[in-house]
This record gives structure tokens, sequence and C-alpha cells, in this order.
């Protein structure tokens, strides 16, 4: 196995315990590790086990580092904290959250967490078995089973108190990113930032957002059409439209997500409103997973279709914003990313 830490024997002999108390196991040995976290904050690793159903499992070992670099260079307090802040969400969104998904908006199921002055664990389902694939780019037909679960996680959680998460989801959004925004060079898009955060903001319909659904936190199966998500620790309050837009841009090429925008926006709406009246079909039948009773029409489909079509350049051009601060040779700014930012300020100029 991989160096973990500065004294593997004693993080390993931790996760051997707490693996053997989850999950029954009397044989739990360590496999390799998948990936270091962001900026070297822990790890991500595999472990083999004798319990059934369970031969191998996913640990999250999380262990923020003040002293850590920051691979993009933003070794800031307010970068650190936020990081950190962000681990403690997704402990909280496995804990209180994730069972209320099912196969339709699949997530991995949480096994046991363990926390202490030192790190925190998630010990984790394996998604492997059932969804062995990863990819770093999709053909537009590919596209469809993320949009469908982005579509459905939306409507699982829309109206739904996000009490423990993010008030904001989305890791980019201005209120945590004064740095990147100050870093903007002068001109419209730096001068409309405040505005733009306030129409997502302020939009009537707000769900749980994913918050950082880019195409590498999607794993699919084999036959591509099957996925289940992973990496909450952006997930809070916010407008649907903000995961639409990161996804496509992370998986589709700038000619693609022009082309096709129209039919993946169409794609995703159609599964939204399937899965809306799916959630009001059964509200009546409360049961732990609902606080309460779930009211929706297909005129409320229609109103929120309406507004979240109308901040799709909105939402496009708050992630551009953000890029032009943080990175702005970045590959994702391209002219079809500065087509929907002119387009979402034509909005501002018709409603000053």
């Amino acid at each position: 196995m991989k160096e973990l830490s500065g004294d593997n024997a004693i993080l390993e002999s931790l996760i051997a315990a707490h693996i053997r108390q989850s999950i029954g196991a009397r044989r739990a040995v360590p496999s390799h590790r998948l990936q270091l976290l962001w900026g070297g904050q822990g790890s991500l690793l595999r472990w083999n086990t004798d319990a059934p159903e369970h031969e191998t499992v996913i640990v999250k070992y999380i262990a923020p580092d003040r002293a850590a670099s920051h691979p993009r260079g933003w070794n800031t307090q307010q970068s650190f904290a936020r990081k950190a802040r962000s681990y403690e969400i997704e402990c909280h969104w496995y804990e209180n959250f994730a069972h209320r998904c099912s196969t339709t908006c699949k997530v991995p199921r949480l096994l046991g967490i363990h926390r202490d002055s030192q790190c925190n664990l998630l010990l984790l389902e394996d998604l492997t078995p059932a969804f062995p694939r990863l990819r770093d780019r999709l053909s537009t037909d590919e596209v469809q089973p993320v949009l469908h679960w982005l579509a459905e996680f939306h409507a699982l959680f829309l109206q739904v108190d996000e009490k423990g998460l993010w008030e904001r989801g989305c890791y980019w959004h201005l209120d945590t990113r004064p740095d990147e925004w100050q870093a903007m060079n002068e001109g419209p898009l730096k001068a409309a930032a405040g505005w733009l955060d306030e129409q997502l903001k302020q939009a009537a319909f707000q769900t749980l957002v994913h918050g950082d659904a880019k195409l590498a936190n999607f794993c699919f199966s084999q036959d591509m059409t099957g996925v289940s998500a992973v990496d909450f620790q952006y997930v809070g309050r916010g407008c649907g439209m903000s995961d639409l837009v990161y996804f496509l841009g992370s998986c589709l090429s700038e000619h693609d997500c022009r082309v096709y925008e129209e039919d993946c926006l169409s794609i995703y709406f159609r599964q939204l409103h399937l899965a809306l009246q799916r959630r009001a079909q059964s509200s009546g039948r409360l049961d732990e997973n609902q606080e309460q009773a779930f009211s929706w029409t297909p005129a409320l489909s229609r109103q929120l279709e309406q507004e979240w079509r109308s901040l799709y350049a909105v939402a496009w051009a708050d992630f551009h914003r953000f890029l032009l601060g943080w990175m702005p040779d970045h590959t994702k700014v391209n002219r079809y990313g500065q087509e929907l930012v002119e387009r979402a300020l034509q909005g501002r100029s018709g409603s000053a």
C-alpha cells in the first residue's frame, strides 16, 4: 500500500478497526490508494474485507492540513477554511441526506463514519462492481444518464431544508470567492458578478445542488446506461442550472455544448417533470425520508422550467466569472462561454 501519512501503521490500525466495527468484518486489509484528496488533505483508499457483500470498501481519509500546498496557488486562510468545512459538510450529507437517494439518483451507501481530533473517516460502498467505468469525455448520446441523474436529484430535494449543508451550494459562488473576483480584469462581467449571483440566489425554485457535478465525479455502468455520483463536499441550496452547466462544460466540446444546448435542456426538463410528478404522487405516504407532504402541479412545473431556463445563461456566466479570476487560461474559457455571458448580461440590461 502506498504511504498514507507520517505514521502509516497507526492509520492502518485505525481504519481496520473502523471497518471491522462498521460492517462486522473479521479481516480488513489495505488494497491501494485511489487518489490523494485535493491539496493533499487526505486520501481515497480501497480496502479488502471478508464481510459478505462488502469484499471491497472505500475509505475517505480526511485530515485537513493548513500547511498543505494548493495546486493552483490559492493558499489563503479563506480557501483552507472553505475546504475544511467542505469535508464536514460531506460527512453531514452522508449521515443525514444520502439515504434518501434511490437508484434513480444513485450515491454510495454510507457504511460507517469515524471522527476524532485528527481526522475523519468515511466508510463507503465500493461502486466499482456496478459502476466500473470512469470517463474523461462523453458523446452527446452518453450525457443522457447524467442529465437524468441530475433531474432526479434536483426533483428529490426541491424545497427541502438544507440544514447542515452549504447555505449556497457549488464551490465557486461569489460569497466564498472574493480573491478570485479581485483577480479578474475590469470589465462588464466583473461589474455584473453581484447581479449574476443575486439572480441565482433569489430564484423562486431552489433545490439541493451537487455543487461539483463534473464528469470526474460520476461513475458509469459497463453499458453506460447507469450512473452514480460521488464527492458531495459542496452540496447545498441552489438553482439546478448550476449543476447542469458545470456538468456539460466538463464533458462536451465547445462545439457540442453550443449545438446540443437545447437537446440537453429538453432531456433534463422532461426527466425533471416526470420525477416531480412521481414525488407528488407518493407524498401522501410520508416516511422518514420526507419532512412534509410535497404538493406539486403541472402549472408549477411549467413555472420552474421557465425560471430555470432563463437562468441557464446566468449560471454559465457565473461559472465563467469564477474561471476568469481563478485560471483565465483554462480550457473551459471559450467562445461559447463568452456568448452565454453576453446573453446573460443582455438580461441585466433588460431589467435595468
